[in-house]
């Protein structure tokens, strides 16, 4: 059975109306290590998992299947670190 990650990052790939190829591209990664990751086959680093939460605007508890808010959390004030 394949983890709910990998539903979610297809749903979210295909609604952008892009490839593996093309979100392997704007993270830095092979389309191979991505189709993976979507897949199930393998673990993703948690950098890997905060890069496509940004890089497919939402945050990484939608990507992980903890919320059903899709909209990316509100970024922290520099200032306060």
């Amino acid at each position: 059975m394949r983890p709910i990650t990998s539903d979610i990052l297809k749903e979210l790939r295909k609604d952008k109306k892009l490839t593996q190829k093309d979100i392997g591209t704007l993270i830095g990664i092979s389309q191979s290590t991505y189709c993976d990751y979507e897949n199930g086959v393998r673990d993703m680093p948690l950098n890997m998992l905060c890069c496509l939460a940004d890089t497919l605007g939402t945050s990484t508890d939608y990507i992980l299947g903890r919320t059903a808010e899709m909209r990316p959390y509100p970024k922290r004030n520099e200032a306060l670190n």
